[in-house]
């Protein structure tokens, strides 16, 4: 019934939002658009192209030409003017949560107050926020009620403004662990929660657990082998899985043919993953020599997500106390360590892919996250790599997006300033297409 509650609302959003959208209406069918560049870096990680146009049709690249190709070339064909900005692919957030950006006791209580319908207004809103920042794609790693996953099918047919969305449905842990929505209720409110579905113990129950969110229609799955920062329990933030349950988990998801993203702070609970095969590791607070070895090793992504410190000193700095006694000391530890595993795993070669875990962070900040990336060891090209080549890598999207190369989806941003000297003007999109459809040209 939620899930149909869920739908109602999105197919009520349709010709809402959408129509609001200058320039959305789908180009006619084998219609030419030129998007002419002052510079274009169509292929991040290799040297970007002086002034550039991208042939659009049928809403992919059907070719990349040098200089500024006008209508003479494809008569009637549409001229997207960006002479004057620097035009590289749509971004990609591996790891975002649209629900909500609330959080500490605000978000807690919001777990009790806001209906179902509320939420998903909310998460169209994000995905709104999150497509005009110039993110076309995201990983969206935790779904309340199908919110998410009817969001992602609402995005897909261009019906409401937001990204292109892979969905994990619900985010899997052991019973107490970081996923258990249970922590710290009394047990009256405990017991009527009843049995939660994404929460396992044991391998039968852990293979279980990864099928009904297959039989939901999750794209990826998402666990969880140690605490959380967020988790209103004071058990720290090491393994929180034994390797049978683990091993369950990632095995019965590359069954079905999806990767495995892996919430782990520990060095134990991310260690356990790699030799488990887990395709990425969010967070990874603590590295060690053998973390980084793991990481090479096995080929997963590190996922840093260090945009929630932003996250979480702007909620304090609003109340000091945002976070319950259990959560703030693990706050504070985040706060002062986060970088230190980036700045080891860049040296090492591990294979970095962006991602901001907006949600504790700002929807619609993403971007934020470059500069952090670059003060902890990044070039701005490796950054910008992370959000485009790499994230599409680890998504499985490398046929469909983080270029601009015929064939692929036309997702592109512009903005003014060379991201590649300042990755910061990457926070000022002012131009913004997914699938040949424009959603944000601040010059109109």
């Amino acid at each position: 019934m939620k899930a149909v509650i869920a739908g109602a609302v999105f197919a009520l959003l349709t010709g809402t939002v959408a129509s609001a959208q200058d320039g959305t209406t789908a180009p006619a069918a084998g219609a030419v658009t030129l998007v002419q560049a002052g510079h274009l870096l169509d292929r991040p990680g290799q040297a970007p192209r002086g002034a550039s146009t991208v042939v659009i049709r049928d809403g992919k690249v059907e070719a990349v030409r040098d200089g500024f190709v006008g209508p003479d070339a494809f008569p009637g064909a549409s001229i997207v003017d960006l002479r004057d900005r620097f035009v590289l692919p749509g971004l990609i957030d591996s790891h975002v949560h649209l629900t909500s950006d609330r959080a500490g006791q605000a978000g807690l209580l919001a777990d009790f107050t806001d209906s179902l319908p509320a939420r998903a207004y909310e998460a169209a809103g994000n995905a709104r926020d999150t497509l005009m920042a110039g993110f076309t794609t995201v990983r969206n790693l935790g779904d309340e009620g199908g919110v998410t996953l009817a969001l992602r099918d609402a995005t897909a047919r261009h019906e409401i403004a937001g990204p292109r969305i892979i969905d994990a449905g619900r985010s899997i842990s052991t019973t107490s662990g970081h996923m258990d929505a249970r922590l710290s209720l009394a047990d009256d409110i405990r017991e009527l929660m009843g049995d939660q579905e994404n929460v396992c113990n044991g391998l039968e129950s852990c293979r279980e657990a990864v099928r009904i969110q297959v039989g939901r229609g999750a794209d990826v799955i998402k666990i969880a082998t140690t605490g959380g920062v967020n988790s209103r329990i004071g058990a720290g933030l090491g393994a929180q899985m034994f390797e049978d349950e683990a091993r369950a988990l990632i095995e019965t998801a590359h069954l079905y043919g999806k990767k495995v993203a892996v919430h782990a702070h520990g060095a134990d609970g991310i260690d356990l993953a790699l030799r488990l095969g887990a395709d990425s590791i969010e967070h990874g607070t603590i590295f060690d020599d053998d973390t980084i070895r793991l990481f090479r090793e096995s080929g997963a992504y590190y996922v840093p997500t260090l945009s929630t410190v932003n996250g979480y000193r702007t909620r304090l700095a609003a109340d000091p106390h945002a976070y319950p006694p259990e959560v703030l000391p693990k706050i504070l530890w985040r706060i002062e360590i986060t970088g230190r595993s980036l700045q080891a795993a860049v040296p090492a070669g591990v294979k970095i892919a962006f991602g901001t875990d907006a949600g504790v962070s700002l929807h619609g900040r993403n971007a934020d996250e470059f500069e952090l990336m670059v003060q902890y060891g990044m070039t701005p090209m490796a950054a910008i790599q992370a959000a485009t080549v790499n994230a599409a890598d680890l998504l499985g999207l490398s046929a469909e997006v983080g270029s601009l190369e015929p064939g692929k989806r036309a997702d592109l941003i512009a903005v003014e300033g060379d991201p590649l000297t300042d990755v910061t003007v990457l926070k000022a999109v002012e131009f913004v297409m997914r699938d040949g459809r424009i959603y944000r040209n601040d010059e109109s």
